[in-house]
């Protein structure tokens, strides 16, 4: 037998607090992981699943788009990836009878844990205009409502379409095909949030916009620089990767404003020194760096690197490279060259001696990766930061050879493969030229809205249709109160959906949810069994596999969603000669479409079946060759700024706990962090607690210090004493976006700065008596 996971919502005042964890993984995290999934899914459906999560034949883990070794152990996943297939594949239902017994406003008061659990959705249901319930309706009737709702608009720009990470490359190049054949480039995606100050930095600089190495380069990587990120609960099984290079011999350094276990020790559970012993310790050098201050720690690094080689000249920079493969030297030098260095200490927080050890540390490696994600990517300057790491690799050569690179690591599992696949409002011309060739219509050309712009032309009355492929937005958004009422204004809401989330509360005047097939269910199409696919952070292709019986038998795939979709809109475009049914009966035809559209995929229906995939082209990674206006990497040169903190003020970033997926909230603990039963709760220092007069487990209020007058706060949250950056607090995202500014965004991308909010802490104003 199968059981329900519990459903009690948020009750804040039984959180418990104990001491940070020294250390990831090990039985724990397997005890953590497999208990739920017997209890949920049954023995049998646990093994089945679980056995097939990333393996050559399997399905691709739905969490993180870690790659996958190429020779792999039985279990080829971590906790958090068996979380998510365990919350996917719980064969509870949502019944037919909730939707009477549930008002919108009624879900309005749950928590995201409680929505979650209340089990899987398996039938379309409509909010009609003025009712505060959802209906149950057919999949016809569905198609039909939202089919004439887009036709009635004045225009197809009054009509945004997101899109999650985790739909399949098949799905998403259908959707974007779906999209621009109506007529609009509003492709917002969670790029927006996440990793879009990589594309435009290393898009400019290193001319693609994704990592420049391979999932081997790690064994042979002599130093790794992880910035900004917290694999032990993001992606742990990139812990094992780094054991791997530290037994290779590689040095690791760790920079973040807090400790993180995985970051300390991993104590891997598939090695008897995971079990019984005290594991790997990670880490060589932690560097807790003020939050907003890695542009300069990077800049000080490369300052000492330039002064080593004007010391010794000829022995620290790979002279070789930088004249054949590179422009900008002369004035990165010369810029470099003015750095304060007292700027520099009050940016990071750190010492002299610590940035010395780090540079001594990159100046004598051979092969150096820097990876990094959104603790680096969500600041004011994170598109200029990322600037600065492919500066630094690109004094010595570290990119375009073994062992050594850029290495942005992106959450969602497909994140990158629907990006490659045309989900985005700026998709060049060259991609758009493609699309008019194979399906013989002219796309609009005219860029759409990003998901911040997005929300912005909701408040303005000009979007008034929004859908959603997968996804939560409301909450995965920032400034979540005006988001809230912006998505509110429009005048219908659709999306595709597995589960319950905040969104489905959070709606137009007429709302629809559509449910669709988890990656876990086997999907069976006019010609058969289908297969869909995926690419992960270091551009590899491969084929996902269902493998167990969909939890109900109406349900629908998003290709087959998306098919049905457009013959309902599209149904009088006479001058449209596409084969939606084709695509619905058939993912070959699609894939056949694409093989012709984006390139790197020829043969894309024949490779992807190879129980290996294929890797895209990479010029930087494969030949040193670079796709940049100058036709060479650039060096650019990069104004510090940073981060102003006035006294009694601090800069607060958002973070996920370990028991939760992007806004998938798995449970109401944080293992490594030391919480449990609530998430209601900031962390800082405890020196800033002496300073602003607070104690540890007092109530407190959060209040954003923001330009204008819209009152940002977080109110009657628990202050946890923890050792964090000075200066610096942390709160858990998605509940701390409300204190994220809509207007608060990175230059050159677009991303809400979420990792650097300056923020007022008082003790929690007494309520009110009645």
């Amino acid at each position: 037998m199968t059981e329900k996971p519990p459903v009690d919502d948020v009750n804040d005042d039984d959180i418990e607090v104990g001491p940070p964890r020294e250390w990831a993984a090990g039985v724990p995290g397997v005890l953590h992981s497999m208990e739920p999934a017997i209890k949920q899914l049954g023995l049998a459906r646990t093994v089945k699943l679980m056995t097939s999560l990333n393996q050559k034949d399997g399905f691709d883990c739905m969490s993180c788009a870690w790659p996958d070794p190429n020779h792999r152990k039985v279990a080829e996943f971590c906790e958090n990836g068996a979380k998510a297939v365990t919350w996917e594949a719980n064969p509870v239902l949502v019944p037919d009878s909730f939707w009477a017994e549930h008002s919108i406003d009624d879900l309005l008061e749950k928590s995201e844990y409680w929505l979650g659990m209340q089990g899987r959705l398996t039938t379309p249901v409509h909010k009609p205009v003025g009712s505060d319930h959802y209906e149950p309706v057919s999949w016809e009737r569905a198609f039909e409502i939202i089919g004439d709702r887009l036709n009635s608009l004045d225009s197809p720009d009054e009509a945004s379409f997101y899109t999650s990470g985790r739909t399949s490359n098949e799905a998403a190049f259908e959707y974007q095909l779906f999209v621009r054949a109506f007529g609009t480039n509003n492709l917002p995606d969670c790029s927006n949030m996440c990793h879009e100050s990589t594309g435009a930095a290393m898009g400019e600089t290193v001319g693609v916009g994704k990592s420049t190495i391979a999932y081997d380069d790690f064994e042979q990587a002599d130093l790794i620089i992880v910035l900004g990120q917290n694999p032990g609960t993001n992606h742990p099984r990139m812990l094992t990767a780094l054991e791997d290079a530290k037994g290779n011999g590689a040095a690791i350094v760790a920079v973040n404003p807090l400790p993180e276990a995985g970051l300390r020790r991993y104590k891997n559970p598939q090695l008897p020194r995971g079990i019984v012993g005290r594991g790997t310790n990670i880490a060589d050098q932690f560097v807790q760096i003020r939050l907003g201050g890695d542009m300069a720690l990077l800049q000080a690094v490369a300052k000492r690197v330039l002064a080593a080689e004007d010391a010794a000249p000829g022995t620290v920079l790979d002279h070789a490279f930088l004249g054949e493969h590179t422009v900008g030297l002369d004035a990165f030098r010369e810029h470099i060259a003015k750095v304060d260095d007292d700027e520099v200490l009050l940016a990071t927080g750190i010492t002299s001696a610590e940035i010395d050890e780090l540079a001594e540390r990159y100046i004598s490696a051979e092969r150096v990766i820097i990876t990094w994600a959104m603790g680096i990517t969500q600041h004011r300057k994170a598109v200029d930061t990322i600037k600065e790491i492919i500066n630094l690799l690109l004094l010595r050569g570290n990119i375009g050879r073994p062992g050594a690179g850029a290495s942005p690591i992106r959450g969602h599992s497909n994140v990158q493969g629907d990006r490659t696949m045309g989900i985005w409002e700026q998709m060049s011309d060259q991609f758009l030229d493609a699309l008019q060739r194979e399906f013989r219509f002219d796309p609009p050309r005219e860029h759409g809205v990003d998901a911040l712009k997005g929300i912005k032309a909701m408040q303005e009355g000009r979007i008034k249709f929004w859908m959603g492929m997968g996804g939560n937005l409301v909450a995965a958004i920032s400034d979540t109160q005006l988001a809230e009422a912006a998505m509110r204004g429009t005048e219908m809401t659709v999306q595709v959906s597995t589960k319950l989330n905040r969104s489905h509360a959070v709606v137009g005047a007429e709302a629809l949810i559509l449910p669709t097939l988890g990656r876990t269910e086997i999907d069976v199409q006019k010609s058969g069994p289908q297969f869909v696919s995926v690419e992960d952070t270091v551009c590899s292709v491969h084929g996902s596999h269902g493998q167990v019986p969909p939890v109900a038998p109406d349900l629908l795939s998003e290709v087959a969603i998306v098919s049905r979709l457009a013959r309902a809109t599209l149904r009088d475009r006479a001058d449209l000669e596409i084969d939606w049914q084709a695509f619905e009966d058939d993912y070959d035809t699609l894939r056949d479409h694409i093989s012709r559209v984006v390139p790197g995929f020829e043969r894309y229906s024949e490779r992807v079946r190879s129980r290996d995939g294929f890797v895209l082209p990479n010029g930087p990674r494969d030949s040193r060759t670079f796709d940049t206006a100058a036709g060479k990497a650039m060096i650019t040169v990069n104004e510090l700024e940073h981060v102003e903190r006035p006294a009694g003020r601090l800069l607060l970033q958002t973070l996920r706990s370990h028991d939760q997926y992007n806004t998938t909230i798995y449970s109401l603990n944080d293992r490594y962090r030391g919480i449990k039963k609530g998430r209601e709760v900031v962390f800082i220092n405890p020196d800033d607690l002496a300073e602003l007069g607070l104690v540890d487990g007092q109530r407190v209020d959060v209040f954003t210090e923001w330009t204008d007058d819209v009152e940002r706060v977080l109110r009657d949250y628990r202050v946890v004493a923890y050792p964090t950056a000075r200066g610096c607090a942390a709160a858990y995202f998605p509940e701390a976006n409300v204190l994220v500014p809509l207007d608060s965004a990175s230059i050159g991308s677009n991303t809400p700065v979420s990792k650097a909010v300056l923020v007022r802490v008082v003790p929690a104003a007494v309520p009110a008596t009645v």
